[in-house]
């Protein structure tokens, strides 16, 4: 099983505001992302989907749409907090798979994640989405790594594990795909590098 877990709880500090209401082509940040994500679970039967979201909006428009969602109060204390918060919500046995997925990328599409998620097999340890080097997310972690992926702490991410020379790099369809909104410029199109 591939469990998928839509982080949307960033503090958005470079942002000014909660960048995940924030509404882009329409609809709010985050709802480009679940849209795609919730539309792949429509395809697939190998997937769990999970928001981890401290705010009660994002988890309301996940529950409005089937997705389950699970609170992550200290997320303000860094990513690790959303991380742990995520974990503890689903049941991961062995041969699983942990996919990370964040929601201020609004152009990641869901060929892209299929890829990511065909990439999972046994004796695969990680694997990311790239665009040629640009290395970015989503990223998928095995069920071995989970007490790793606890150990985190503040702002930390999985990215030092994702160094390893064995990490499986996936090809996004363009780099656009890799974009994350960070900014009210980013929001209007300026792309981040």
């Amino acid at each position: 099983m591939k469990h998928i877990l839509f982080l949307a709880s960033g503090n958005s500090r470079r942002f000014g505001e909660n960048k995940l209401l924030y509404m882009l082509d329409g609809k709010p940040l985050y709802r480009h992302g679940l849209d795609t994500l919730a539309e792949l679970m429509h395809e697939r039967d190998d997937c769990t989907l999970t928001v981890v979201s401290r705010y009660a909006a994002v988890r309301a428009g996940a529950q409005a749409l089937g997705v389950r969602a699970v609170d992550s109060p200290e997320s303000e204390k860094g990513l690790s907090y959303t991380i742990r918060a995520g974990l503890d919500a689903i049941d991961v046995q062995d041969g699983d798979f942990v996919v990370f997925v964040v929601a201020d990328q609004p152009y990641l599409t869901g060929k892209t994640v299929a890829h990511l998620l065909d990439a999972a097999a046994p004796g695969v340890r990680m694997a990311r989405v790239v665009f040629g080097e640009r290395r970015g997310n989503p990223n998928l972690f095995c069920a071995a790594l989970v007490p790793e992926l606890y150990a985190l702490r503040g702002d930390e991410g999985g990215r030092e594990l994702l160094r390893g020379a064995d990490c499986v790099l996936v090809q996004a369809g363009c780099e656009r795909e890799l974009y994350d909104v960070d900014t009210p410029a980013h929001a209007a199109g300026t792309p981040q590098r």
